[in-house]
């Protein structure tokens, strides 16, 4: 069985996401274009100072690199189809009810043989 998730705001998602994809793109247009002319400022005055700014919008560019590539995977997350796994084996039983329904059953006879299972990682 596959279900489908859809929202009715699938539209304004897409949107969304273009909208935001879109101005990463120009940050980082416009970022690798302060690059440029910072690499230019800094070689040409040698200051500390200039290459301490250098070093700071490289990362900067950088972080918003990695923003568009999360922005990427939430959007694949979001579209994603979910899959309802079916139980075919079901190995835990739990018996979800109160103390007295417990010892009703018990004093009716109907108990479970509750051996223990052997440990297959330990010899015996």
């Amino acid at each position: 069985m596959v279900l489908i998730v859809t929202s009715p705001d699938n539209d304004n998602t897409k949107s969304d996401y273009d909208y935001s994809r879109e101005t990463y793109y120009e940050l980082i247009e416009r970022g690798k274009d302060a690059l440029e002319n910072m690499i230019d400022v800094a070689r040409e005055s040698e200051h500390p100072r200039a290459y301490e700014v250098l070093s700071t919008l490289i990362k900067n560019v950088s972080d918003v690199n990695d923003k568009l590539m999360d922005l990427n995977k939430k959007r694949k997350d979001l579209e994603k189809k979910e899959e309802a796994k079916q139980v075919e084996n079901q190995q835990n039983n739990f018996f979800l009810g109160s103390t007295a329904e417990v010892q009703k059953l018990l004093q009716q006879g109907e108990i479970i043989n509750a051996e223990p299972v052997k440990d297959v990682f330990r010899e015996s």
